[in-house]
């Protein structure tokens, strides 16, 4: 029932050093995805892993389809997001790779997505909204690649700290909750490795991951995304001053959640005609 278990499986493994180096994360080394179309049918994944939800799901079905949906508006963004910049040819040629991958990735969040609310919850998966990923003409991310993975970023931070928030809304359905906590780690293997590529070309000095509510190099912006990152309190108790360990430190084990609304606008800045 796992989902990043079943990526991990059609995924080969790193194995030079530079490849370990490109896809390092704070777990493991990110895995390179293999040709996907020929290992498995993407509309295949989600009835094979789901099929059990309703005989499992006890939330309410409409607040299950309205917080996937949800999910699903997120993953329409960062795959044309992705699907836009490959076209575009802003990319440089040695990350194309890498970028196709995590592309392929979103493809398959979409696809899952849309199959669980359409023929696993009989619900109506929401149409890809029309995006401007200019942001009113403020940016520029086909055109210069350092703007292109600045954005990439903003938006893998943001996808992990969304889907940690919504945990506790489809917690009544075990199966959905493992999907939405695997698809929330393959975002931030995503969002790891776009932070240490960004560090090794030099536009930024960051982990990756994030450091209280940091926002490196990224534009002032983008502070919505990291805010509340900070915080050290966890079950009712300072960690670190419970253990000791430095403030930064602590910040770093834990991805804060946000909030819907708190998404929302921060993809709304994304959205056609909302600028």
């Amino acid at each position: 029932m796992n989902l990043i278990k079943l990526l991990d499986t059609i995924c080969p493994d790193t194995k030079s050093a530079e490849d370990k180096d490109r896809f390092f994360s704070r777990r493991e080394a990110f895995r390179q995805f293999g040709d996907f179309g020929k290992k498995m049918a993407l509309a295949a994944v989600p009835l094979a892993v789901l099929n059990s939800i309703p005989h499992v799901a006890k939330a309410d079905t409409a607040s299950l389809i309205g917080v996937l949906n949800y999910a699903l508006t997120l993953e329409h963004l960062e795959y044309r997001y992705y699907q836009l910049a490959l076209d575009s040819g802003v990319i440089e040629a040695a990350d194309r790779v890498i970028f196709q991958k995590i592309r392929d990735h979103e493809l398959a969040h979409v696809r899952f997505l849309q199959e669980v609310i359409g023929n696993v919850l009989m619900g109506t998966p929401v149409a890809e909204p029309k995006f401007d990923f200019t942001a009113g003409g403020n940016f520029s991310p086909f055109t210069s690649y350092p703007t292109f993975l600045a954005l990439a970023q903003a938006f893998e931070d943001t996808g992990v700290r969304a889907y940690k928030g919504q945990a506790a809304n489809v917690k009544e359905s075990d199966v959905v909750l493992t999907a939405a906590l695997s698809i929330h780690s393959v975002e931030a293997r995503h969002a790891s490795q776009v932070r240490r590529l960004r560090t090794k070309k030099g536009q930024d000095a960051i982990k990756g991951w994030i450091t209280n509510g940091s926002i490196g190099s990224l534009p002032a912006a983008t502070m919505a995304i990291y805010a509340g990152e900070e915080n050290l309190t966890h079950g009712g108790v300072n960690v670190s001053s419970l253990t000791g360990i430095d403030a930064a430190a602590v910040s770093e084990g834990w991805d804060e959640p946000l909030s819907r609304e708190q998404v929302l606008g921060i993809a709304g800045l994304f959205l056609a005609g909302s600028n």
